[in-house]
């Protein structure tokens, strides 16, 4: 119970944060420019700075199963993910774009470290990783009608800020380098941006739809009930085949599992000329359902487990 109202309050706290990115962008003080600036700095800067604080914890064998364990079922968890959206929203793209990938890295991390500390966010660290990849090659496949192979592009990925920080985090975790305390101290600073940018930005989405028809459009209610309800249902019962020991782990990925859509869904469809309004629909009805959605999970979970 007490994850739970850590949980509530940290989501609540969230949508302030929204609340004062819609304000600011109502008022004209971030403007669409402002906001891909934002973006900017989530993607080169926070986000990166949270998956390298992530794996600079204590080389144990604990961690070491939990790495080993964390990579597989993120892996199951995804390509599920990617089935059920794929089979349940054939005609539509952009809803099997949407349901198949969440924001753990944006909305996710921070709750993660609210529920169970830095720590945990080691164990979703491939959880982001293989979304993005999976973004980059199958989400942009569908949303444009062609094969897989055509949206892949090794040299292009491995330059991916996500890749990158991954591979500095496990050089990290594995020499157990110890970073000076300056350079620590701007990488958490750095870090503790990611929430509330993230949210701003959201605020921005939420800024630029028309709220009437965003809330009688049917569709997005379908999408986030598969991406809220369905997946992170499917993903608890799947997550409570692994030993009851790995409870931080088994918690992060559930909490990835159960995020709203992910933004990036709204910067493909824009970039693709595919149909932003509704991208962005989906993310913003998804974000604002997952204040019941996810503390009800991990409650669920806490009684299962």
């Amino acid at each position: 119970m007490d994850t739970v109202l850590i949980l509530i309050k940290q989501i609540l706290q969230m949508f302030i944060l929204a609340g004062l990115g819609y304000w600011l962008f109502r008022i004209g003080k971030i403007t669409l420019e402002g906001s891909k600036a934002l973006g900017n700095i989530l993607i080169y800067l926070a986000l990166p700075a949270v998956i390298i604080n992530g794996f600079r914890v204590e080389r144990t064998a604990e961690h070491l199963q939990g790495l080993l364990f964390s990579g597989l079922g993120a892996s199951v968890l995804l390509l599920l993910s990617i089935l059920v959206s794929r089979y349940l929203f054939r005609k539509d793209p952009i809803a099997a774009f949407a349901g198949a990938f969440s924001n753990p890295g944006f909305f996710g991390v921070p709750l993660i470290i609210a529920s169970s500390g830095q720590d945990a966010v080691f164990y979703v660290a491939c959880f982001i990783a293989f979304l993005n990849v999976g973004q980059w090659t199958y989400g942009v496949s569908i949303l444009n009608g062609q094969p897989i192979r055509q949206g892949f592009q090794p040299g292009k990925l491995i330059r991916a800020p996500f890749i990158i920080a991954i591979l500095i985090g496990l050089f990290l975790f594995f020499t157990q380098l110890q970073l000076p305390d300056i350079v620590s101290g701007c990488l958490s600073t750095v870090a503790a941006l990611n929430t509330p940018l993230a949210m701003f930005t959201v605020g921005v989405y939420l800024a630029q739809v028309d709220l009437l028809k965003m809330l009688r459009h049917k569709a997005v209610y379908i999408v986030a009930g598969v991406r809220l309800l369905l997946i992170p249902l499917i993903s608890l019962l799947l997550l409570t085949l692994l030993p009851k020991d790995l409870l931080d782990m088994k918690t992060a990925l559930l909490i990835a599992s159960a995020c709203p859509v992910g933004v990036n869904v709204a910067v493909y469809a824009q970039l693709h000329n595919k149909d932003y309004a509704y991208a962005v629909e989906t993310v913003v009805v998804s974000t604002l359902l997952s204040l019941i959605t996810i503390p009800a999970l991990v409650g669920l979970a806490g009684l299962i487990w």
